[in-house]
């Protein structure tokens, strides 16, 4: 199916960020029950998208913006028609994606697409080298003349494509005293000078061209600042760390620009929109896991998303009068194994997986009063963590408006690729 996201525009105040406007989750009593009676003929899990949910934060994300063109993460949504439909709105332009399989694969359809992270996949690598077009499409991520070395020894540059790259330098923050690296580990170069000296380098090298830089602060962008525990040392870390990246990106950004000319400059994240749009040496934002909204995105005070994507599954039995046990549910996303990583039960309100248990890979029970209301055979509706990852475990999502199945969209699964 096709999604067209400006064919029912919600009212202004809840484009504009006018956050007591009227919205439906805010009611989740309505809203959950509506998205049950939506699927209420269908049997076994099912994964769904709330089109007007998944309108408002696409539309909210750019008013975050403030007019910087945001570049959809492909790993954050893994929707070929979600992703399309984005990209039709004014503002979006291009995709990160996360393989190269993936980013060849896009590229047939999409001009501009980035890939967010190094490749050593040798297939993909030739296929690039041999396709012209494609090569003209997509931009390589590099941080080290050893992955340039690989690619050459695929297809030597005289035989192949002028590949673009672009570099990828550290957006963490090295703080002072015991703290040390804050953020990701990611990027070798740090500072601008050794991303100057890896640019001269690159320039040096027959077959490649580079065309941008990518800075991804974690520590801002994907750390949740009104999670309410240790909101304010978060707070305070990320007011330094944003003081200092304002200063080295700049730097970082000058530096290669004396040396060539840039095509873009990339940063942030769904959770630092306001804060890299902010920065006058970035060109363009990243954001996908706004658009479909994880629970991890539940924790940010300047922003509040609506839940658009979730899945149900259905009790199955009922061990004792407070539980009740959903079959399936070891969803869990990747990350640090926490019980923020778990999926967590939106509806009925109050439920909670045990202790002991957690979401387990065949059943889940779920305790609570809650429970106790539940029969065998009724639905109990789950958010993911991380808004990409669920598309990994369904091979389509059902689209809903309100109480009703509008449509449905193939996931990357469901088209037969499975990337990474």
């Amino acid at each position: 199916m096709s999604l067209d996201l400006l064919a029912a525009p919600p009212a202004a105040d809840t484009v504009l960020g006018d956050r007591r406007g009227s919205r439906p989750w805010h009611d989740p009593a309505a809203y959950w029950r509506s998205r049950t009676a939506a699927v209420a003929g269908i049997s076994g899990p099912v994964a769904t998208i709330d089109v007007g949910a998944l309108r408002y934060n696409a539309l909210d994300m750019l008013v975050r913006a403030s007019g910087v063109p945001i570049r959809v993460a492909s790993k954050s949504v893994r929707v070929r028609d979600v992703v399309d439909a984005t990209l039709a709105l004014p503002g979006y332009h291009g995709i990160l994606a996360f393989t190269l399989p993936e980013a060849l694969w896009l590229s047939e359809t999409v001009e501009d697409v980035v890939l967010g992270y190094p490749t050593v996949d040798r297939a993909a690598i030739a296929a690039l080298g041999a396709d012209e077009r494609a090569a003209r499409r997509v931009t390589l991520m590099v941080d080290d003349l050893a992955q340039l070395d690989l690619v050459d020894a695929v297809v030597a540059p005289g035989s192949r494509a002028e590949i673009r790259v672009a570099i990828e330098a550290d957006a963490s923050w090295r703080a002072p005293g015991p703290l040390g690296h804050i953020g990701v580990r990611r990027s070798p170069v740090h500072e601008p000078a050794e991303v100057a000296n890896l640019d001269r380098a690159i320039a040096a090298r027959p077959g490649f061209r580079l065309v941008g830089l990518m800075m991804y602060e974690a520590q801002i962008a994907g750390q949740g600042d009104a999670t309410g525990s240790g909101d304010g040392v978060i707070r305070w870390m990320q007011r330094r760390s944003s003081a200092e990246l304002l200063d080295r990106r700049a730097a970082i950004v000058q530096a290669l620009r004396d040396i060539a000319p840039l095509e873009f400059v990339n940063g942030g994240g769904t959770g630092s929109l306001e804060f890299t749009a902010s920065d006058q040496a970035v060109t363009e934002l990243t954001a996908g896991s706004g658009l479909l909204a994880g629970h991890l995105f539940d924790g940010y005070r300047g922003f509040d998303l609506a839940p658009a994507a979730a899945f149900s599954l259905e009790v199955v039995r009922k061990p004792t009068a407070d539980i009740a046990t959903v079959l399936g549910g070891g969803w869990i996303a990747s990350g640090p194994p926490l019980a923020s990583r778990q999926p967590l039960p939106v509806w009925p309100a109050g439920l909670t997986t045990l202790a002991r248990e957690g979401a387990g890979e065949v059943q889940t029970p779920l305790q609570g009063e809650a429970a106790r209301t539940l029969a065998v055979g009724d639905r109990v509706w789950f958010r993911h963590a991380k808004s990409g990852e669920l598309a990994e475990r369904v091979d389509r999502y059902l689209l809903v408006e309100g109480d009703r199945i509008v449509g449905d969209t193939p996931t990357y699964r469901g088209e037969g690729k499975t990337f990474l």
